[in-house]
């Protein structure tokens, strides 16, 4: 049986952000887990452009790719995942990772971007660290062997 699922109630309720932005870039949509993740109210989003979490540094970079979506109609990230920087409301570095989706008109136009956002500051952090762990043991274990002793 197949029961009728309230859209803007599944958009709240989700854990991951929902960011829809329009053939401009401005925000139209930004659901409370992006409020959660990045900082800004609803308010404070919409009607902005996406560059309130856009790193400076890779903001061309993002417009370039957005631009050129927005004039082809395709899209890579609609299956692969990105993963990117972002930025907090109050400045700290986000690593967040996304997919993407186009959405038209009843005409066909592509009309609007949507992101679906999670993030994963805490699983690069931690992963990150395990990496340099790794190195570290690495080079005692190198160090060992060059001196001929066995683990």
């Amino acid at each position: 049986m197949h029961s009728a699922v309230n859209l803007n109630e599944l958009v709240a309720a989700i854990g991951d952000a929902i960011i829809v932005s329009d053939a401009n870039g401005a925000i139209t949509l930004w659901n409370p887990a992006a409020e959660r993740i990045f900082g800004f109210s609803e308010n404070e989003a919409l009607g902005h452009s996406l560059d309130l979490i856009i790193p400076e540094r890779l903001r061309q970079r993002h417009w370039d790719g957005y631009h050129q979506t927005m004039k082809t109609g395709e899209t890579r990230y609609a299956f692969d995942v990105l993963r990117v920087p972002a930025v907090h409301k109050d400045g700290s570095a986000l690593s967040i990772a996304f997919t993407v989706a186009l959405l038209h008109s009843p005409q066909g136009a592509l009309t609007a971007i949507v992101a679906v956002i999670r993030d994963e500051t805490k699983r690069w952090a931690e992963e990150r660290d395990l990496r340099k762990r790794v190195a570290e043991l690495e080079a005692k274990l190198s160090e060992m062997e060059g001196k001929g002793l066995r683990p």
